[in-house]
């Protein structure tokens, strides 16, 4: 991912917590999950022990006091040399059992999780709304593309507003690579949650499949001289994240995934991509007709905020902080009513290129590729070939026939060279012969 460090981006990370209090959850479920990462993992050492649960050293030190006054806790009266001599710690038979009811109930152990409300907060900090992006950097992340000359005037206010885009047109013509390249030019990092807490459930949202952490910048709790504390360690500084889903999207997955064996929830798509983008690419080509997709994000768009439901059945209502862009090879009012397409803000058509601009993408490929051009295959190409498909130029097909060619050539071991016999080759395999197979 070629990305820059956004100047105008100055996210405020959340404030480390200075007492239990200020962690925001109740003393029992930080106790608990003490117990079941001290069980689970076979830590016995303070510093060990505030570095996975993402705290601070004394207030995990407080935890394990409070966790020996309930007797659930010993010291193991051995001093760790190693570790500047500090003293090990171990659950008692008490201790063991407790964290295998807590276990029994919930397997979620390690980072504390950041209530709801604090993750609210820290979502208004760092919205991708706020992101101001000038026609310079969203140029640079568009770098590698060769696009009309109006496409950025209707995309940087659409990429600006932090509003839905419908980007729709022919395919082969880079709806897909536009889309990754304002994902490029968003360029600035945020802070993740390893995971959040509701209503004393527990949602992991960090997925280092969808984020990627920035650095090894954390803070270290187990620096006792330690004289700042940055940022709360529960969160994870992270890229601004992109989700990007295609033909395999289905509405299940804008939900939470429950765990049965676990007892743990795992953050939605949705959820995940706060703070960053959520490309739909192919809609229309899901299992779920595009109408239905649709309709599941009109309260997320409209109003910034979705509504999730526990086991339970309980409802509630996170954050929904994220530059939903929808791609489609199908013309928008044949897959959407009226209502839905009010609900997307900006609807940018992206159209195959003219036959100048062709020229223009196809000798910059070549150079590129070390592709010599010459004039006659050029001719035939233009004069011969593109006629038979009603001259419909395509952004991808410039790289497909070059190549093709340099694949040949290669094989022939001949210099890079286009010829027209060279191009009717690749050409038959751009466009496959319409004929019956007998089976």
């Amino acid at each position: 991912m070629n990305m820059h460090v956004n100047s105008v981006s100055n996210v405020q990370p959340p404030p480390g917590p200075r007492t239990l209090t200020e962690v925001g959850l109740g003393a029992v479920m930080m106790r608990d999950i003490l117990l079941k990462t001290m069980f689970r993992m076979n830590l016995t050492l303070v510093s060990d022990l505030a570095r996975i649960l993402c705290l601070p050293v004394p207030l995990t030190q407080e935890l394990v006091d409070m966790a020996r006054g309930q007797r659930l806790v010993e010291a193991t009266g051995t001093l760790h040399a190693g570790s500047g001599s500090e003293m090990g710690y171990q659950l008692t038979d008490g201790g063991k059992a407790r964290a295998l009811d807590a276990l029994a109930q919930s397997e979620y152990y390690g980072a504390m999780p950041v209530p709801l409300d604090a993750y609210k907060a820290q979502v208004k900090r760092q919205s991708v709304r706020d992101i101001k992006l000038n026609r310079q950097e969203l140029l640079r992340g568009m770098g590698h593309l060769i696009l009309p000359p109006d496409l950025i005037d209707n995309l940087g206010p659409a990429v600006t507003s932090g509003r839905s885009i419908l980007l729709y047109g022919p395919p082969g013509n880079g709806k897909s690579s536009i889309s990754n390249g304002i994902r490029d030019a968003l360029g600035d990092r945020i802070y993740v949650p390893r995971a959040i807490e509701y209503s004393g459930q527990i949602i992991t949202v960090y997925d280092p499949i969808v984020h990627a952490a920035a650095s090894s910048a954390v803070d270290d709790p187990g620096s006792l001289r330690r004289t700042s504390n940055r940022y709360d360690n529960r969160y994870v500084h992270c890229e601004r994240p992109t989700v990007i889903t295609g033909g395999e999207l289905s509405l299940d997955m804008l939900d939470l995934t429950y765990n049965a064996t676990a007892r743990t929830y795992q953050a939605s798509l949705q959820l995940k991509a706060t703070g960053g983008i959520f490309i739909i690419d192919d809609l229309g080509r899901q299992a779920e007709p595009p109408q239905k997709i649709v309709n599941r994000w009109i309260v997320p768009l409209e109003e910034s905020r979705d509504i999730l439901a526990l086991q339970s059945g309980e409802k509630f209502t996170v954050p929904f902080d994220t530059l939903v862009i929808f791609s489609t090879n199908f013309h928008p009012n044949d897959i959407f009513d009226g209502a839905a397409l009010r609900r997307i803000f900006f609807k940018i058509k992206i159209d195959g290129p003219n036959q100048e601009n062709f020229l223009k993408i196809f000798a910059m490929v070549a150079k590129k590729k070390g592709m010599p051009l010459n004039e006659a295959a050029l001719l035939h190409l233009l004069k011969v070939k593109y006629p038979t498909i009603d001259n419909n130029y395509a952004n991808y097909q410039p790289v497909y026939l070059i190549d093709q060619m340099i694949s040949f050539c290669q094989f022939e071991g001949i210099p890079n060279q286009m010829t027209p016999e060279l191009i009717d080759r690749a050409w038959a395999n751009m466009f496959v012969k319409k004929e019956a197979i007998a089976h």
